[in-house]
């Protein structure tokens, strides 16, 4: 990956500035800055207002006014340039006004107007937005009705979007027919991509309908797509009249889908080098739309929510997504999403400019001068460090000698002639090999040196842009150390974090959070990739590797902790947590519990878990705080719940009733109740001694009643209150004045619900009962020897078997 260096500034001009200044300082209406095709000039506009500037020098960082036309009461919608082979450098400018007028002007030895003409076909139309396709403009136009017959309810489906040929000449301008592309539709904002067109609804205002989904026009395909990229919905139609054109027999047949999907979040947007559409969202969201509607998230902005007149400046450089957000530039690899650098820049107003001859570079147009940004390929940096290799034999001899049983000492010398330990010898020459061949002739590897060598490449370029960010970091202005060492502090702890956690690096990282506890915190944030979902939710991307070195087991942090006071990492980051995001730790916690869940098994002692729960280690943490606070008892209590055990919901709910929270009692009761059984039982029984103790629950009995187990009987109920009823000085009273007693009455829809409530044995017969077979018809009864029956005892009658007792009342015998 590669790493930018320092920003340097290229040139700087007077107060005047030739105007320039005026246009870019902040406040009011932000100012727009364009480009030309070939870098060699530069068009800035600010209101009604326009400016251009020949860029000369090596880096075109010179500026010299060449063109400053009478300003304009009314701004233009576009600066556009129309690109011709037949033209001399292959381009002109339009400017586009909002009737549809458009200028164009060519650069021969200073600027020349070469025609105007006239886009839209109506006098009443007006230009909304507009953009350039190579020889083709295309742009959105309201079509007012005609008077006496508009109509409101079609008033926001009265725009057209249109393109026209544009062919420049030497002498002029050939404009060709205009191609309805869409019409009867609402505003679109128009953005050109090499082969394709976005179209972004502009507002969702009246047709807020509408506003949920965007449009790609396929010049070439004569084809449309509809596409709501955050539901992964995507329909294409080809245009073959101009009757498909309509806006609504478009829609028809996805009406139904796409009324129920969200509406566009879209800040900003732009389109990429490689015509993709860049879109942020109020989140700060950063993604990419490709022409198919597919939609892939980059990277999310710092700052949270954007306001509308939060500027976001886009633009991409090959691979590398530059962002500028309230004078702090981004530059992201849109692959990966990974952070390259971040850069805290000293002006606010800051625009993207092309850098001649240069590719891996950047140039930033501020109002005190022109800046610039270098890349470099962290190999580029690397220069031979004579005590490296030293430092290799150093390290492997400290390695060697804990593991040695033999009681004489290893020393470098004996490394390098001994020929035993293959390992820093093999290091040694992978790091002479990629360090010196920049200075001089590569050395042959050996094959297996070699195969090491395409392993270990990216530990290498880890290496040397660390090396490069040091050196960065000793050469920086004052201003700019900070920043450096932000990055620095991520670097090291990602390196930390991607190797063996042992007693030296666990001390060091405890530095690294004691010396920069800022910059700490937002390198744990960018290692683990912490964020807030849509749905307000804390989600991590850590891959397990590293979720294993964060918890780290107790037999390998929490052992070697305690020794001078260092602290495992995990409890360094709860540390962090409540220092700079408190609200987060519960929902961190539970994160850390999920991956436990799902990598090792309950109760193994293998586990970060197998001595003390996590939830307990945080709580640790939080109880080492010097100052207690109100705040800190909340905190206890998300940390408690968030565990889900049942003695930590047991210990948060016997916390709230000793706070008096009878509210929060009766949410948590209903909401862990849900759990097990035996959590259930535990939580009633424990809310059921309450109500026998006073009369603060009462308000809530038809929330705890519900929640009754179904294994407790009225027995059972009565003995918890009797066991806690409040003991009292006097003989109690049948009416007491006091008015906080227990009382049967009280008691009664719990003791009627237990009652009535069907019990488990009548449960287990209730289908033999309902069985119209029961009870099987008594067997007939025979008297064979009626004589010898009178001689004897006379037998008793026997009763005839019945369904019901009211049977025996009625005393049906036989």
């Amino acid at each position: 990956m590669k790493r930018a260096g320092p920003l340097r500034r290229v040139s700087e001009w007077s107060r005047g500035g030739g105007g320039l200044q005026e246009l870019l300082s902040p406040g009011g209406e932000p100012s727009r800055v364009l480009p030309s095709p070939d870098g060699g000039h530069l068009v800035v506009q600010r209101g009604g207002r326009l400016l251009a500037f020949q860029r000369r020098g090596s880096l075109g960082a010179e500026l010299r006014r060449s063109w400053q036309p009478p300003a304009s009461r009314e701004a233009p919608v576009g600066l556009l340039y129309p690109r011709s082979p037949r033209v001399p450098g292959g381009w002109a400018l339009a400017v586009v006004w909002e009737r549809g007028r458009a200028e164009l002007w060519r650069f021969a030895a200073g600027w020349q107007p070469l025609q105007a003409v006239e886009l839209c076909q109506g006098a009443r139309a007006r230009v909304a937005s507009v953009c350039c396709q190579g020889e083709r403009l295309v742009w959105c136009e309201e079509r007012p009705p005609s008077d006496g017959h508009s109509d409101a309810g079609k008033g926001a489906f009265r725009f057209c979007v249109c393109a026209r040929a544009l062919e420049l000449e030497e002498q002029g301008v050939r404009l060709g027919p205009v191609t309805i592309v869409l019409h009867n539709s609402p505003e679109y904002r128009v953005l050109a991509a090499p082969r394709h067109v976005f179209m972004l609804p502009a507002s969702a205002g009246a047709a807020a309908a509408t506003s949920k989904f965007l449009l790609v026009w396929h010049p070439e395909e004569a084809k449309l797509t509809v596409a709501a990229p955050s539901a992964g919905f995507a329909r294409s139609k080809v245009l073959q009249s101009s009757s498909e054109s309509d806006f609504r027999k478009l829609l028809l047949g996805s009406v139904g889908l796409l009324s129920a999907l969200a509406p566009l979040d879209v800040h900003s947007c732009a389109v990429s080098d490689r015509g993709a559409l860049l879109l942020v969202s109020t989140e700060g969201a950063v993604s990419v739309v490709e022409t198919d509607g597919t939609q892939r998230h980059v990277f999310d902005l710092e700052g949270g929510p954007l306001a509308r007149e939060n500027t976001v400046q886009l633009k991409t450089f090959g691979s590398t997504l530059a962002c500028v957000l309230a004078g702090v530039l981004y530059l992201v690899d849109q692959n990966s999403g990974r952070l390259i650098e971040k850069k805290i820049l000293s002006m606010k107003e800051v625009h993207f400019l092309e850098s001649p001859g240069e590719e891996d570079s950047i140039q930033l147009l501020t109002q005190t001068g022109i800046y610039s940004l270098s890349f470099s390929s962290p190999e580029d940096s690397g220069r031979a460090e004579p005590c490296l290799v030293e430092m290799v034999f150093e390290e492997a001899c400290r390695y060697y000698q804990r593991r040695s049983l033999s009681s004489s000492k290893l020393t470098v010398e004996k490394l390098k002639k001994g020929g035993a330990f293959q390992a820093p010898v093999a290091l040694a020459a992978i790091l002479q090999h990629s360090l010196h061949q920049k200075q001089k002739p590569a050395r042959g590897l050996q094959d297996t040196y070699a195969k090491l060598l395409s392993t270990m490449s990216l530990e290498l370029q880890s290496y040397l842009s660390l090396e490069l960010l040091k050196t960065c970091v000793v050469g920086a202005p004052e201003s700019e150390v900070e920043s450096y060492c932000e990055e620095l502090v991520e670097q090291e702890v990602s390196r930390v974090l991607h190797s063996d956690i042992d007693k030296d690096n666990l001390a060091y990282l405890n530095s690294v959070f004691a010396s920069f506890p800022k910059a700490a915190w937002k390198a744990t944030r960018s290692c683990l990739q912490l964020q807030q979902n849509g749905d307000g939710l804390l989600v991590a991307r850590a891959t397990p590797e590293v979720w294993k070195k964060v918890l780290g087991g107790p037999q390998q942090q929490q052992e070697e902790a305690g020794q001078n006071g260092v602290v495992p990492l995990f409890e360094l980051i709860c540390a962090s947590f409540l220092r700079f995001k408190p609200k987060w730790l519960p929902s961190f916690v539970e994160l850390t519990q999920q991956y436990v869940s799902l990598s090792w098994a309950y109760s193994s002692k293998e586990g970060p878990e197998g001595r003390v729960p996590l939830y307990k280690r945080a709580l640790g943490v939080l109880a080492r705080k010097s100052k207690r606070s109100e705040v800190d008892d909340e905190m206890e209590l998300e940390l408690l719940l968030c565990s889900k055990r049942p003695k930590a919901v047991l210990q948060a709910l016997h916390l709230l009733i000793r706070l008096k929270r009878w509210q929060r009692v009766v949410e948590v009761a209903e909401k862990f109740s849900k759990l097990s059984p035996l959590l259930n039982k535990e939580i009633f029984t424990t809310l059921l001694a309450e109500f026998a103790q006073h009369r603060e629950l009462d308000p809530y009995v038809d929330t705890l009643w519900p929640l009754c187990p179904a294994e407790l009987t009225a027995s059972d109920i009565l003995t918890v209150v009797l066991q806690h009823l409040p003991r009292t000085q006097e003989d109690p009273v049948p009416f007491s004045s006091e008015g906080n007693q227990l009382t049967v009455g009280l008691l009664k829809p719990l003791l009627q619900r237990v009652v009535q409530r069907p019990c488990v044995q009548d449960e287990m017969y209730s289908d033999a009962l309902q069985s119209p077979t029961f009870p099987p018809p008594a067997p007939p009864r025979e008297h064979k020897n009626p004589q010898k029956a009178a001689v004897g005892d006379a037998p008793q009658p026997p009763v005839a078997r019945t369904s019901s007792p009211s049977a025996l009342v009625q005393g049906d015998t036989v």
